[in-house]
C-alpha cells in the first residue's frame, strides 16, 4: 500500500467517529424537539406547574428523569463506537436508580400502609406507560438512524442502550405534564414504560445495526 492511500485511509477513520458523534447529537436534538412539541401541542403543560415544582416530589421527579436522560444519553454517544469505554456511564445510572430507591424508601416510611396502594396506582398509569412510550419514538429513531453509521461491538446492546435514552428523554419530557407525583408511582409506571422502550430498542438493534 502507498504512503499517501494509506494516509487517505487513516484519515477518512478518524472522520468516522467525528461525524458519527455529531449526528448522534442532532439525532438526540431532533428527538428532544419534536417530542417536547408533541407533548406541548396534546397533552400540555401541567396546569399548575409554576407551583407545583417547588414541592420536593415533583421536584425529584423531574430533576431524577433529567439526570437519567443525560447519562443515558451520553452512553449512546459512545456505545456506538468500537473500543469507547462505556463504564463510567454504565456505573453513573446508579446514581438515578439509588436516588429513585431513596426516595421510594423515604415514601414508604412517611406514609401509612394503607395509602401504599394508592400511591402506586395514582391517578393515571395507563397514559403513563403508553404516552412515554410515545414520546420516545422520535428519539429512539433518531439515535437507531445515526448508530447506523456507527459500529456498535454488541448490535443489540446498543439498540437497548438508543431505547433508554430515548426512553428517559420521555420520561424527562412526560414528568412536567404528569400529575402523579409520588416515588412509588414514578418507580413501578415510568420504570415499566422505559423497560418497554428499552427492549424495543434491544429488538431493533439486533436487527438493524448488525453489520
Amino acid at each position: 500500500m502507498k504512503t499517501d492511500e494509506l494516509i487517505r485511509l487513516l484519515s477518512e477513520d478518524a472522520r468516522v467517529p467525528m461525524r458519527l458523534g455529531r449526528m448522534l447529537l442532532l439525532a438526540i436534538g431532533f428527538g428532544v424537539l419534536v417530542s417536547g412539541v408533541l407533548l406541548v401541542s396534546t397533552v400540555g403543560l401541567r396546569h399548575n406547574l409554576v407551583s407545583a415544582v417547588e414541592t420536593a416530589r415533583v421536584a425529584f421527579k423531574i430533576g431524577a428523569t433529567l439526570l437519567l436522560a443525560v447519562i443515558a444519553c451520553g452512553l449512546a454517544l459512545r456505545i456506538a463506537r468500537p473500543g469507547v469505554s462505556t463504564k463510567p456511564f454504565l456505573r453513573a445510572l446508579l446514581l438515578p436508580l439509588a436516588l429513585l430507591v431513596a426516595a421510594v424508601s423515604a415514601e414508604l416510611l412517611v406514609l401509612p400502609p394503607a395509602a401504599w396502594g394508592t400511591s402506586l396506582v395514582g391517578l393515571h398509569p395507563v397514559f403513563c406507560v403508553f404516552f412515554i412510550p410515545v414520546l420516545s419514538l422520535a428519539p429512539l429513531s433518531g439515535l437507531i438512524w445515526a448508530m447506523r453509521d456507527g459500529a456498535p461491538e454488541d448490535p443489540g446492546l446498543a439498540g437497548a442502550v438508543a431505547g433508554l435514552a430515548a426512553s428517559a428523554i420521555g420520561a424527562a419530557l412526560y414528568a412536567w405534564h404528569c400529575p402523579d407525583d409520588s416515588p412509588l408511582f414514578v418507580a413501578s409506571w415510568y420504570g415499566l414504560a422505559i423497560a418497554i422502550v428499552t427492549a424495543t430498542g434491544y429488538a431493533i438493534g439486533r436487527r438493524v445495526l448488525r453489520w
